[in-house]
This record gives structure tokens, sequence and C-alpha cells, in this order.
């Protein structure tokens, strides 16, 4: 199984369906969306492709492949445009048979959320040791294990910040369900930054 996470589409089309290409090469079987959908948001510009009518078309024709919560430029608006729920403030994705493969496996909790309410700190005490702890916001990518868990953001594949680009990350199994790697990659799917089990 894989799972593919994005970030903060911010209302770009183009960037939306070059997400779809990715996660159609990647075979994925989930897409997991970290928030901002539609609003460009106020401290941002728009980004290149911005239409939210079409990215609102094309968000629903995936929704059966899609997990998502909100973030802090979505509101009940989005929601309306919106034909798969996106007001939770964070969500929980169990993988069974994860943690199997060695003591410092992901333990096959993924608690995703945006990452305007909860610091790493809070996020770490609402999950177990080993948990994966997805979330965007920033606009930049993060791979990182601190404090027992694993820290992914794939940044924005719309508006990336701090000299990144755009990107997205991918969580992997092997057909026990254990978990294989998490990887973050350009759109082209160039691991840039990789972590193994």
């Amino acid at each position: 199984m894989k799972i593919f996470i994005i970030s903060d589409l911010h209302g770009s089309a183009l960037a939306f369906e070059k997400a779809v290409k990715a996660f159609e090469r990647e075979n994925a079987s989930l897409m997991v969306i970290c928030g901002d959908y539609l609003n460009h948001g106020p401290r941002n510009p728009l980004p290149e492709g911005h239409d939210t009518k079409a990215l609102a078309a094309a968000l629903n024709s995936m929704k059966s492949k899609i997990c998502g919560i909100r973030g802090n430029c979505d509101s009940e608006v989005d929601q309306m445009m919106l034909d798969f729920p996106v007001t939770e403030a964070s969500c929980r994705i169990m993988l069974l048979g994860c943690g199997t493969k060695k003591q410092a496996a992901p333990s096959g909790c993924i608690f995703v959320h945006h990452g305007h309410l909860y610091t790493r700190q809070k996020a770490a005490e609402l999950t177990e040791k080993g948990a994966i702890i997805v979330s965007g916001h920033t606009h930049v990518p993060v791979l990182e294990y601190e404090n027992e868990r694993y820290f992914v953001n794939p940044g924005s594949i719309s508006l990336p910040k701090e000299n990144s680009f755009a990107a997205y990350a991918t969580i992997e199994t092997d057909e026990t369900g254990a978990i294989n790697g998490i990887y973050l990659k350009k759109l082209d799917g160039t691991i840039f930054s990789s972590m193994s089990f």
C-alpha cells in the first residue's frame, strides 16, 4: 500500500493536476490532503493556475480516494464546494501489521493535522511512540524523527516557501502491512529525503 500526501493547494488547479499525475504514477491507494484547499489566503499571492471552481471539480472527481482535514484557510464555504469531509481539525489513520519489522519502525498510527492548531509537542502527546505525525501549513517540506515520533510535512504543491519546491510525501508498506519507508519527493518523483525501515 502507498499513501500519497499533499498540502496547501490554495486554489491552484494546475498544481493539483500535477499532483494527480504523480499520484497515478506512484500507483497510490489513498491521497491525504493536510488542508488549505481553495482559498489562497490573505498572506499569500495567487498561485499559478488559481481556479477554485476547476480545483473543486478536480478534487470532487477523486473524492473516493481522498482523506482530508481542515486547514487555517478552510471554511464552511469550502465544504459546500467539496463532496468529501474537510472540516475536521485532525484524523487518525491506522495501518494494520505495522511495527513488526524492527523496533524503530513506525507504529502504524498516522496522525494528520494542518499544523496551525497543534504544536509538535501537543501532537506527540496525542499519539503513541512510533506514530507518524503528518502536517502542512508551513509550505516547507520536513521529514524528521524526534521525541520517538516521525514528523512529515510535504510542503506546498502550489506555494512552496523558504527556497523549497512543490513536493509530496509517500508512506509505503510491504505486503504484510509493515511500513517500508517514508519519502519526500519532488513532483517529478525525485526523492530528496527518506527514511527506510
